[in-house]
Parts: C-alpha cells; sequence; structure tokens
C-alpha cells in the first residue's frame, strides 16, 4: 500500500483550491484584505440585503469562510469545516437567487460552486494528505458528517429564513408607503 493515490492527490487539490479561495474572501470580510470593505462594509452591505444585525452576519459568515477555508485546506476537522462554508455560501446564494444562476447576472452560480464543493469534501473527508489523517481522525468522525450538516443545515435555514422575512416585510412598507391616499381628510 502507498502512502497515497491519486484520489488523495484529487482531494488535497480540491481542498486547498476551495479553501484558499473560501478563506481569502472570508478575509475580506472580516479584515478588510484583498480588496475587502472589513467588518464595518460588510456589516452595512448585510444589513442591506436584510441580514440583521450587519456587523453580526458579517463577522459570522467571515467566520465560516476563513475558519472553514482555513480548516478545509488543511484537512482538519472536515466535517464542520465543510459545513461552516457550505452554510455561508448558502445564505450567499440566497442573495443572489433573484438574478438567476449566472454569476455574469449576478446570480448564485459561483457561491453554489463553493457551497457544494465544500459540503462534497464534509462528506468525502479530507484524504490522506490531511491534518485529520495525520491526527488519526480526532475531529473527523463518520458520525460527526451528519451531525455537523444537519446543524449547519438548520441554523441556515433559520438564518436564511429570518432574511426571508425581513425582505418581504421591507418590500410590503414600501409598497404600502407608495399607497398613501390621494386627498388627506
Amino acid at each position: 500500500m502507498t502512502l497515497c493515490d491519486r484520489r488523495d492527490v484529487g482531494l488535497l487539490l480540491l481542498r486547498l483550491g476551495t479553501g484558499g479561495v473560501l478563506a481569502a474572501h472570508g478575509a475580506q470580510k472580516l479584515f478588510g484584505w484583498f480588496g475587502g470593505h472589513g467588518l464595518e462594509g460588510t456589516g452595512q452591505f448585510m444589513e442591506s440585503v436584510g441580514y440583521a444585525p450587519g456587523r453580526a452576519s458579517a463577522t459570522a459568515a467571515g467566520l465560516a469562510e476563513t475558519g472553514g477555508g482555513t480548516l478545509l485546506a488543511l484537512g482538519l476537522a472536515t466535517p464542520a469545516a465543510g459545513s461552516a462554508a457550505a452554510g455561508a455560501m448558502a445564505g450567499a446564494a440566497a442573495v443572489h437567487a433573484p438574478n438567476g444562476f449566472f454569476a455574469q447576472s449576478g446570480g448564485y452560480e459561483y457561491a453554489a460552486a463553493l457551497g457544494l464543493t465544500a459540503a462534497g469534501l464534509a462528506v468525502a473527508g479530507p484524504g490522506r494528505l490531511s491534518l485529520d489523517h495525520v491526527l488519526r481522525h480526532a475531529v473527523n468522525r463518520n458520525w460527526m458528517v451528519p451531525a455537523a450538516l444537519g446543524v449547519t443545515a438548520a441554523i441556515t435555514c433559520a438564518v436564511v429564513g429570518a432574511r426571508t422575512r425581513r425582505i418581504r416585510e421591507r418590500e410590503r412598507a414600501e409598497r404600502l408607503g407608495d399607497q398613501a391616499p390621494l386627498f388627506e381628510e
């Protein structure tokens, strides 16, 4: 038996690529690196698209992306890392969904690709070229996969559902504001 096979190399490449992109994306939110807006600017944006409170939402998304991405790249706590990143990308996809699928139109294509890859890595595992393997999978047990995905799915549904309610309430208030009576009594 060899130390690694092509499956392990493939998983390493997927982890490094996906994890690196997610970590950089999250660092834009948390620290303003790579042309990002940091917590202040990202928090204002999050508030404007219905995630409230904005700064807390920016912090949560930034930590899920930066932390999840870094852990994915390292192959450490892979179920939790992949689940956290997938949850953050589901939240991003919700923002872009009204624009359709393709990224060139502002759609959710990019967020979906990153999220599905992160979730796939959570399920498939990190391979032998990983810290999980070195640590004898102490934080990568089989039971952790459905637990991490289930908890993340529940939290993501609650957060995206709350955002959807806020957006609908905002749109309703705007519609009612536009329907002011023509004559005041």
